[in-house]
């Protein structure tokens, strides 16, 4: 699933390919992707403007020059493409945005979804979202406070999007490890130094995710040689078996909460 470096990556570059272009038609090939009837969906973004692209966690919000947003969640096997009719990728399109010859496809929404929101609801739905790990206002003390009560382990920790939003399955392993700590360490039982090496592991982290382009291998777009970078960087994650590249020892696999959890036994200490 996207997280937060795959999401930043899309907005960027979808910031620099139509950010100011205007909708000149909608296909909705699957209504279960979308909030309202088609016929509403069409009427209400054709003509429309993009006038911003932001992230929230692992959203992405299109604001219209309406007053209202879409807002994207793609969720497991969710992408997209930005394409027309001869480039696109022969996969099902569940909707698809047209910027008079170049169309936004979106791919494997059967989870994911692209709502039309009110700046109300909108708002709404990010209510109970915990604090975006790389805006300024999330510093070590403000970290440190949140973690206060929580008793639960810290890769569960770091992946509940009411603490900490935008962080999955993939980067709280990658954290883990640069930190040097277990994932199964419950986070009541982390000190002062351990609590600032994952603090500062979240940045590390995510700022070099973001700086590669996240893991996601699909590309945006058919020159794009940006999306996906951050993949041959993958240190632990899906690599069971594989020998660690910090000290040499063997990378095992748990289930942790009914995820898939990965980290080095010699190396991430208890």
């Amino acid at each position: 699933m996207p997280e937060l470096p795959e999401m930043e990556t899309y907005k960027k570059l979808l910031t620099e390919k139509i950010l100011g272009k205007t909708i000149t038609d909608i296909e909705v090939n699957r209504e279960k992707s979308i909030n309202v009837s088609s016929l509403e969906f069409v009427q209400e973004i054709k003509g429309k403007q993009i006038i911003k692209i932001d992230r929230r966690a692992k959203h992405l919000i299109f604001s219209l020059n309406s007053g209202k947003h879409l807002l994207l969640h793609l969720m497991l096997g969710g992408w997209m493409y930005l394409g027309n009719e001869h480039d696109n990728p022969e996969r099902t399109k569940q909707v698809v945005l047209s910027f008079g010859d170049m169309n936004l496809y979106f791919i494997g929404l059967r989870l994911g979804y692209l709502h039309l929101l009110e700046e109300q609801d909108l708002q709404q739905k990010f209510s109970d979202l915990g604090p975006e790990p790389l805006e300024p206002d999330f510093t070590f003390d403000a970290f440190q406070d949140m973690l206060q009560s929580k008793r639960g382990k810290l890769k569960t920790t770091l992946t509940d999007q009411k603490t900490i939003s935008g962080i999955g399955n993939l980067y709280s392993d990658e954290i883990c490890f640069e930190a040097k700590i277990r994932p199964t360490v419950t986070v009541n039982s982390l000190d002062g130094d351990s609590m600032f090496s994952v603090y500062n592991s979240i940045h590390t982290v995510l700022q070099n995710a973001v700086y590669l382009g996240g893991y996601v291998e699909n590309l945006l777009f058919l020159s794009d040689q940006h999306t996906g970078g951050y993949n041959n960087h993958i240190l632990v994650y899906d690599r069971e078996g594989e020998k660690c590249r910090r000290c040499g020892g063997t990378i095992v696999k748990i289930e942790l909460n009914s995820r898939k959890c990965f980290y080095c036994p010699d190396c991430q200490l208890s």
